[in-house]
């Protein structure tokens, strides 16, 4: 499933279920379904990205992290697919890729093994090739652009919206945000903008410099998560500190939101 879906081949789930049914005994659809979260946690934990449509399991066999590890090593050619997918240009135009219905987090589900040991390994990091996709980048924060200019157009707020300022391409990335926006009330919103093609779980990169401005100035500081991109483009904000909305490993860092 994996390979079809970098390859950018559609397929039915429901179909590799039904084949599995009569080589295993007493094993349910949603079983097999619950073994594919556990897959997908799996390839999450081991760098790649998860299966899409199958969420990863908040608690993952840790006994199938050889399994995957073995079927991987076997299939060398997924591993170079899914990596290239994530310096692939975005397919769809940015402009209204967005709309309005990102209002909260969704929940969010962080893959732990179901024993508590990690996972160490020499492994691929599908999440640091997109950070440094920078078409990637600069579609996410187009769109968030264009999904501010809209809002603050709709709310009769057209004056604000042709201030907006799109600081990484005016100024450079120095700034520890990408974008200058505004409240409805005229007050001055720093945003930095975050997308991957991926699962909303995908952990993204915070720069020192981008975590400082967010504890200096946590009341107008907003991250905009932007995932899925140009496949089911959604968006979430995770306002203030991120100290307090994200778990923060230092790597420079590797942040991902925090569980609802």
């Amino acid at each position: 499933m994996l390979q079809l879906e970098v390859s950018e081949q559609s397929y039915v789930k429901s179909h590799f279920r039904k084949a599995l049914l009569p080589r295993l005994s007493n094993r349910t659809e949603s079983a097999i379904e619950f073994k594919y979260q556990n897959i997908s946690a799996v390839l999450m934990k081991l760098g790649l990205r998860p299966i899409r449509g199958y969420q990863p399991a908040q608690n993952y066999q840790q006994t199938l992290v050889p399994e995957v590890q073995r079927q991987l090593a076997s299939r060398p050619s997924i591993i170079e697919l899914v990596l290239a997918e994530a310096l692939r240009v975005p397919g769809t135009s940015p402009i209204g890729a967005l709309d309005f219905d990102g209002a909260s987090v969704p929940s969010i589900i962080v893959p732990q093994s179901s024993n508590g040991a990690s996972v160490h390994t020499a492994r691929p990091d599908y999440a640091a090739i997109e950070a440094r996709n920078r078409a990637l980048g600069l579609a996410g924060e187009l769109a968030v652009v264009d999904l501010e200019y809209r809002r603050l157009v709709k709310a009769g707020k057209a004056n604000l919206a042709r201030r907006i300022d799109h600081v990484s391409e005016s100024r450079g990335d120095g700034d520890g945000y990408d974008i200058l926006s505004f409240e409805e009330n005229g007050r001055e919103k720093l945003i930095e903008v975050k997308t991957t093609r991926s699962r909303a779980e995908t952990p993204f990169f915070v720069t020192s410099n981008e975590l400082r401005v967010s504890r200096e100035h946590p009341d107008i500081y907003c991250l905009v998560r932007v995932y899925n991109f140009g496949n089911d483009s959604a968006w979430f904000p995770l306002r203030g500190d991120l100290d307090a909305s994200c778990l923060l490993e230092p790597n420079g860092f590797t942040a991902l939101p925090r569980p609802a």
